[in-house]
């Protein structure tokens, strides 16, 4: 047993009011996604859910049959290496999936592809961003992708591209190479737009920037965008033409939303228009002053 698989089960975070209405609109969400876009059109998802589309177009074997069994000992991994909590509210959102399947009618909304992708694609995604919101997940292959993550060299996005690419290969191989197209386009389109759900408008981004005029830089972000700053003593110089000329600066470090970003780049530049500056994207900020509420910093 794994120190996640001991921990209690927190059953007021499974039932609180917020994780069961994400759970609830993410699940009718998908559930949409595949009665009237995907399953009509041989188009597949990413995951289990790919997985179980594939067998269930191929075979006749029942969907909601084919989503409980082949996610089942991806829950028995999440139980063990993530949490029972976690594990609970997925094996929830899986579960309330094949009910929502079972019963819902959806006749199909569009014969065009693409729209069907897009579209498809976005509701699958939002979907899949609420439920992860919302505490859970319907799809198995993000534990297994942790696990090999945690133990492997490779990169998780590295390992779900590699199972995925499986996937749609075999789609490839079964419905032909358009509808293996059109599922990557779903499949993208699925992605990007449960990452805007799971992460927000709102990303954090790094902006770090090396200029001359470094004291009014740092005066810009400060008193005018009210940000906080890191700065760091360096040089600047070393040019191919001139590399023993150089000169101390303050390299300048902030966290901004994503939103901010272009706005900032445009009045460093208004500076010093020869402002070097570069940008990262960051997953999770903790502590400091990112950003006010109201009255409060959080």
């Amino acid at each position: 047993m794994t120190k996640h698989s001991k921990q209690p089960i927190d059953w007021k975070a499974i039932l609180s009011p917020h994780s069961l209405a994400y759970t609830i609109v993410g699940v009718a969400l998908a559930a949409i996604a595949l009665e009237a876009f995907m399953l009509p059109n041989s188009f597949l998802d990413g995951g289990v859910t790919g997985i179980a589309i594939l067998i269930n177009l191929g075979f006749g074997i029942e969907l909601n049959l084919l989503l409980v069994l082949l996610n089942l000992p991806f829950l028995f991994m999440a139980w063990r290496m993530i949490g029972r909590t976690f594990a609970i509210q997925s094996g929830m959102s899986i579960f309330l999936l094949t009910i929502v399947l079972h019963f819902l009618e959806v006749p199909t909304v569009t014969e065009d592809k693409v729209l069907i992708a897009v579209f498809g694609g976005f509701l699958m995604g939002t979907g899949i961003g609420l439920i992860i919101r919302g505490g859970g997940l319907i799809d198995g292959f993000e534990v297994i992708t942790e696990y090999f993550h945690k133990n492997s060299a490779l990169t998780a996005s590295e390992i779900t591209v590699f199972l995925n690419s499986l996937i749609m290969l075999s789609a490839a191989f079964v419905f032909g190479i358009e509808p293996a197209m059109y599922s990557i386009l779903t499949y993208f389109t699925a992605i990007k737009t449960t990452d805007y759900v799971v992460e927000g408008f709102e990303e954090y981004t790094a902006l770090t920037i090396i200029s001359k005029e470094h004291e009014l830089v740092k005066e810009l972000i400060v008193k005018d965008f009210k940000k906080a700053i890191s700065v760091y003593k360096g040089e600047r110089g070393y040019l191919p033409d001139t590399f023993h000329i150089h000169h101390p600066v303050d390299i300048i470090m902030t966290v901004v939303t994503r939103l901010e970003v272009h706005r900032l780049k445009l009045a460093i530049q208004e500076i010093d228009p020869k402002a070097f500056f570069y940008v990262q994207t960051i997953k999770e900020v903790k502590g400091g002053v990112i950003k006010k509420v109201g009255k409060k910093h959080v």
